[in-house]
């Protein structure tokens, strides 16, 4: 099992939201370029990445960043946040990007994600990111909520060439209190898309417990940052 240790963007900063809260952020002094190279230093070899500003404007903002993490590390890095058109995939993947996220347009834009799919260059590259409160699945950088759960899209793509599902859960992101063992259990056994958890992770005892399930990964943010251990720490937890 994989550590993703997170790198969320907010004005070319380091931030962690807690549940979903862009009001209740913390700003980090880490450059995100030397932190990105620190967890590769620590034995990472995956990296999450949020443009939490072009989650927010439907473009985005950060994509020079990307480009210098890309450049200065070995780190496969998966980005996601204000991706809503083919080329903006394109841009991202020719910076280096291993994968891309999507969220908000895939599940508001049906239609145009099924042709996302069709396309053999972005097969196994699609990262699928549904973020859920209690089960119903939340989009627009978490301030608007669907009618649909987590759940049955999770099921409705088990067959499509997607590279991953990240599953977090809004209602423990950036709380350090635990994360939601059975909605991860379920996430992952609903299909057979690998499925990277996310949310709530505030100790190596969450992640020993995490790597119990069926999952690809597991994204870590706050608590990284925070110091309740440290990425090396986390790595041989997930591996035991």
């Amino acid at each position: 099992m994989y550590l993703f240790p997170a790198i969320d963007l907010i004005g070319g900063q380091v931030v962690r939201l807690r549940q979903g809260d862009f009001d209740r952020r913390k700003t980090y002094e880490a450059d995100p370029v030397q932190q990105a190279i620190e967890f590769e230093q620590a034995g990472a070899t995956w990296l999450h990445m949020v443009d939490l500003d072009g989650a927010r404007t439907g473009e985005p903002q950060n994509l020079d960043i990307v480009g210098r993490v890309c450049r200065k590390t070995k780190l496969k890095v998966e980005i996601g946040g204000g991706v809503r058109h083919r080329n903006t995939i394109r841009a991202l993947l020719d910076q280096g990007a291993s994968r891309v996220i999507l969220g908000t347009a895939a599940l508001q834009r049906w239609g145009w994600f099924e042709e996302v799919m069709q396309d053999e260059a972005f097969h196994n590259k699609i990262v699928l990111g549904l973020d859920a409160r209690k089960g119903f699945l939340a989009v627009s950088g978490w301030e608007h909520q669907l009618e649909t759960t987590a759940l049955d899209v999770a099921k409705t793509v088990t067959d499509w060439p997607l590279g991953a599902i990240n599953f977090t859960d809004i209602a423990v992101e950036g709380m350090c209190e635990g994360p939601n063992l059975i909605a991860m259990q379920e996430m992952a056994e609903s299909t057979k898309i690998p499925v990277v958890a996310s949310g709530g992770v505030g100790s190596l005892e969450d992640l020993r417990k995490l790597r119990e399930l069926p999952l690809q990964g597991v994204i870590v943010g706050r608590a990284l940052y925070d110091g309740a251990f440290t990425a090396k720490e986390a790595i041989e937890a997930l591996e035991g």
